[in-house]
């Protein structure tokens, strides 16, 4: 019994400990699912990075993973694009065997093959940390993104320990492997859905700026001009416009031209090949069925749920222009989820924070809650799916639009006082 009593005041201080962690909700079902997000999203996190750095070969310049990947392996796809931009010729890049022996260079040969997948505009973006050393850039980086983050999502919320969570999500913890730009990007994301109509120029030059990664953008046209915002619409083509001659001042006209003819070509090809490589890491539709309907149909399908997202977003920013912005929000990113056949599992950080956020904000009922919980969890479910090829991850987005629409277009309830004032 004395070691019943004197472990009870620590299990009462672990328990207050933990529930500090949590951020506060008025309802204990939501209050429950964000604890269970935060404590399993951070055991996953920890145990991940530690095995991955007791795993990783330290010796050399550039330590390596255990697959022989350098550390922050995706970064290094952005940080080339910055060097690329001293480089007399960088249009050179974008064909798969130049780029690969230029790496060889880097890091010895017998690296495994990487490609170049950005558009030339990333050769402006990405400049200033092609100034740097490697791993001087990759510090830079994550200190830049990570920031932003913090700036940009603690105006959006009320509760900083939000935010915590959405940083132990299984999304988040791939960006932190691979170096990937998901943590600046869901930044700009969150600042554009708040500065939409108080702030259009700085939304409309962000949705420019993220025409470096188009997929996340594509759909902010159709609901840019459903919603009537024409400022942010110019703003946004302006700075694309400039991002365009600028790229094509440092690259030429041959950078796009290579882009085209040789980058977006190979990106289907690593979609459609038959190993199968790409599933545990891609959370589309497209990656989703492929492995049960084949290339073809699978297409066929991904293109359905493209039209559907279109659909939804004009509909709802047409008609719901003024309805409840998180929830807008949170349609948008899940249909943007919908639409693009290539979308890294990593893509999904910022339907992670909405999801989070409206958690949080008790804007969801059973069923939402549901559906934000595996949205939370849906890179880790395509890495253990894919590798079987079961489908079933890449539907949680569509799933959780398809709840929002109607959400948005439910027909108000009446309160209590309303209902007796009319009767």
């Amino acid at each position: 019994m004395s070691d019943q009593s004197l472990s009870s005041p620590d299990r009462s201080r672990a328990a207050r400990f933990l529930n500090d962690l949590v951020p506060q909700t008025d309802n204990p079902e939501n209050a429950e699912f964000l604890r269970a997000l935060l404590l399993l999203g951070g055991a996953l996190f920890t145990l991940t990075l530690v095995a991955y750095a007791g795993t990783t070969n330290w010796t050399g310049p550039f330590p390596r993973d255990n697959v022989t990947l350098v550390l922050g392996r995706d970064f290094l796809n952005l940080w080339m694009y910055g060097r690329a931009v001293l480089d007399a010729d960088p249009a050179r890049f974008y064909d798969v065997a130049t780029y690969n022996a230029e790496l060889a260079k880097l890091l010895g040969p017998g690296y495994l093959g990487q490609n170049w997948p950005n558009p030339p505009t990333a050769l402006v973006v990405m400049a200033p940390f092609g100034l740097l050393a490697y791993f001087p850039a990759l510090a830079a980086w994550f200190a830049v993104s990570f920031l932003a983050f913090y700036l940009a999502g603690r105006r959006e919320v009320s509760d900083a320990r939000i935010l915590a969570v959405v940083l132990v999500s299984p999304a988040a913890l791939l960006c932190v492997l691979s170096g990937q730009s998901s943590v600046l990007t869901t930044a700009a994301l969150i600042a554009i859905f708040s500065c939409l109509d108080r702030r259009p120029a700085v939304a409309g030059v962000l949705i420019g700026l993220l025409t470096v990664k188009p997929q996340l953008g594509v759909l902010f046209p159709f609901a840019l001009i459903a919603s009537g915002r024409w400022r942010v619409f110019l703003w946004a083509a302006m700075t694309a416009v400039v991002l365009f001659a600028i790229s094509v001042a440092i690259g030429g006209p041959e950078s796009w031209h290579d882009y085209i003819t040789k980058a977006m070509p190979l990106q289907r090809e690593v979609l459609r090949d038959a190993a199968g490589t790409a599933v545990p890491f891609q959370s589309s539709i497209f990656m989703s069925v492929r492995g049960l309907v084949g290339n073809r149909a699978g297409e066929m399908i991904q293109l359905a749920f493209t039209v559907a997202a279109v659909a939804a977003v004009v509909a709802a920013f047409r008609y719901r222009k003024d309805g409840d912005a998180r929830q807008l929000q949170a349609l948008f990113l899940a249909c943007t989820a919908s639409a693009s056949p290539y979308l890294g599992s990593y893509d999904l950080l910022p339907l992670t924070f909405v999801s989070v956020a409206l958690l949080a904000e008790e804007k969801l009922d059973a069923t939402g809650r549901r559906l934000a919980q595996l949205i939370f969890w849906v890179p880790a479910l395509q890495l253990l799916l894919g590798h079987l090829q079961i489908p079933g991850a890449g539907f949680v987005a569509p799933a959780f639009a398809g709840y929002l629409l109607l959400r948005l277009f439910a027909p108000a309830v009446p309160s209590n006082a309303t209902a007796a004032a009319a009767g």
